[in-house]
């Protein structure tokens, strides 16, 4: 059959990748796809696989296994070690500095992990792999605590089982940030074919000493005080499991009740929809055990164990804490311990950490979304972003911590229903004392790119003066950067009596997100149910105009 000549090129270079692909079952993929769109069926699959390379960021690499340039795959992950260990060596790392590798449990994470110590060693670097699937925040650890120029953690973290993922750290123990990301992107457009990228050694396979250096420094966080708690746990299918376990155990709690059905690491991820504790119904197990066994508290982390999640019991049922709900709860627990130095969110996360950390005579700064900031802050004392990712120990891990975080929230937890008190009592006093701060989403996704444009741009040229009823006050055009944040997408209100709303494009999925705070003062007469019921309102009135302000 004759094809035209765009499809004649697509079909060429596809037998090409095929012909360099050292993975017998995503060789034999394409070359099934080959032949089919050979034999005359549509290719619109092989365009897609073929669109592009994968692009390389700040977050890495992240996207579906499977055969081609656009897709994760062992040709993918080869070019991509050799890219990143030509950037370490133009920075002037020397022969046998080391770069610690670790992965997840997902589809391939192990032999990613291996290719990529091989390049790494090819390129006269050493490679240290961590021993087995273990949580992303045992890499960033392991970084600094072994000296090293450069980690990397194979994983997809929250995305669904067919994805995989290729994060990069350097020797600081935070993920990379600009320019970093677009030195080690042009080194892997560079690399040659992949036959002639040098492959040495397999490199070393670390004991359990790193990992059980980690679970000691983790369990140390916890300070004395009562342990009397019934803990809900589940890794969701991930990765976080036998080290929570033993971080709980070590630090005095009894072992928790896990969820057996989520119990071992399956990256399937066979009874959720979607491996991501923020997402409805991915703890519904979870919540189930609690609820029969009438427990204290619910915590979760994601599969590769970098965030946490927590739902405790209420006058309604259990109920999930909002990611600045347990950032508020994680930051009153340490300044209430007197940890001095800079208390930190992102700027889509809620504006109580600073009202809370100038009370305490703490300085407290804003970044960009995305731990790659929070975490490199000078003097950090704790950071966290309001997708459940909590940095409670940067001194030892400068990255989102799920097994640390979950250990501090227990703590609190016990320490008050030692008192009587649960995590909802802890909230209200936050409330009664510094306001209510309540916090939404509104979340669009659009069938074509350009619906997110417009809709920026309508933004920007006709901004509203009013949302919900409280003045617009100020207006931020945050792609135009300031002293105080690089240039990024997205647009900032300040309106009256302390709310605000950002507005953003999603950076990984073809969404418009508008992040909402209202703060509601606490009387003495009406308490703070009557707040919430009020900020319920203002929210609400926030999301409709935000809605009709952007065509949205």
């Amino acid at each position: 059959m004759t094809h035209d000549a765009e499809t004649a090129d697509l079909l060429a270079r596809a037998r090409a990748w095929a012909a360099e692909d050292p993975d017998e079952a995503t060789r034999a993929e394409l070359e099934a796809i080959i032949a089919e769109v050979e034999a005359g069926s549509d290719a619109a699959d092989l365009a897609d696989r073929f669109r592009g390379p994968l692009e390389f960021g700040t977050a890495g690499l992240r996207g579906a296994l499977g055969a081609g340039p656009h897709r994760m795959n062992r040709v993918v992950v080869l070019r991509a070690a050799a890219g990143l260990a030509a950037y370490l060596r133009e920075q002037g790392a020397v022969d046998d500095a080391s770069v610690v590798i670790g992965y997840d449990a997902r589809h391939n994470s192990d032999v990613f992990a291996r290719d990529t110590a091989e390049v790494m060693t090819g390129a006269g670097l050493r490679a240290l792999l961590l021993p087995r699937p273990l949580p992303t925040p045992v890499l960033a650890y392991a970084i600094r605590e072994l000296g090293c120029v450069a980690g990397v953690m194979v994983t997809a973290s929250h995305n669904p089982p067919q994805d995989n993922g290729y994060k990069v750290y350097l020797g600081d123990g935070s993920q990379i940030v600009p320019p970093a990301d677009t030195g080690i992107a042009a080194h892997i457009a560079a690399v040659g074919p992949v036959g002639e990228i040098p492959r040495g050694r397999p490199g070393t396979v670390l004991g359990e000493e790193v990992v059980d250096r980690y679970l000691d420094t983790v369990a140390d966080l916890a300070g004395d005080g009562p342990r009397d708690l019934e803990i809900v746990y589940t890794p969701l299918h991930g990765v976080g499991g036998a080290s929570v376990v033993q971080v709980l155990e070590t630090a005095g709690f009894d072992a928790p009740l896990v969820v057996e059905q989520q119990e071992e690491p399956d990256p399937d991820f066979p009874t959720v929809a979607f491996p991501n504790p923020e997402e409805p119904g991915a703890l519904d197990l979870a919540l189930a055990l609690a609820q029969e066994r009438g427990a204290d508290l619910v915590v979760a982390n994601d599969p590769d164990a970098d965030r946490c999640a927590a739902a405790v019991p209420g006058p309604h049922g259990w109920r999930m804490l909002r990611g600045d709900e347990v950032g508020a709860l994680l930051a009153r627990h340490l300044l209430a311990q007197g940890r001095p130095g800079v208390y930190a969110t992102s700027i889509v996360s809620s504006s109580l950490l600073g009202t809370m950390a100038r009370a305490a005579g703490q300085p407290h700064a804003e970044t960009l979304t995305g731990f790659k900031w929070i975490g490199r802050l000078e003097g950090l004392a704790y950071g966290y972003e309001e997708a459940l990712g909590y940095c409670v120990d940067p001194e030892h891990v400068r990255d989102k911590d799920g097994v640390s975080a979950l250990l501090l929230l227990c703590e609190i937890a016990a320490a008050a229903k030692a008192e009587g008190r649960t995590l909802i009592d802890l909230l209200d006093d936050i409330a009664s004392e510094f306001g209510l701060h309540a916090t939404d989403q509104l979340s669009v996704r659009f069938a074509d790119v350009a619906g997110i444009d417009a809709a920026m741009d309508r933004l920007r040229g006709n901004p509203p003066t009013s949302l919900g009823g409280l003045a617009v006050e100020r207006v931020e055009d945050l792609a135009q950067g300031s002293a105080q944040l690089p240039p990024t997408d997205g647009l900032r209100y300040t309106l009256a009596e302390g709310a605000r709303v950002i507005v953003r494009p999603s950076g990984t999925e073809p969404k418009v997100k508008c992040y909402l705070e209202v703060v509601v003062p606490v009387t003495p007469d009406d308490g703070v149910d009557a707040a919430r019921i009020a900020a319920a309102g203002r929210l609400d009135a926030i999301k409709a105009d935000v809605r009709t302000a952007a065509g949205l």
